[in-house]
């Protein structure tokens, strides 16, 4: 398992995770991991629909104490 970059997007409310992400994914490389974590109860819904519409592999999703948990693999095509 590649070493994931932790982000942590504590404190922040819909849709800044989501936009927060998206820009994180796209300086990194195709394959690389991001691990997120983040205290908006609507991340639940919106990070794993982000990575499905954006071509990204969902590995890992987890409920902690303060929020959720997302570890992501970047994917190959990006879309415009």
């Amino acid at each position: 398992m590649t070493a994931a970059i932790l982000y942590d997007l504590k404190g922040l409310k819909c849709p800044l995770p989501v936009l927060k992400t998206r820009r994180r994914l796209a300086d990194m490389k195709p394959g690389e991991e991001l691990l997120i974590e983040t205290s908006d109860p609507l991340a639940g819904i919106d990070i794993p629909h982000f990575c499905g519409e954006d071509g990204h592999d969902l590995l890992a999703q987890e409920k902690i104490e303060t929020g959720h948990r997302f570890r992501i693999r970047k994917g190959g095509a990006q879309k415009a």
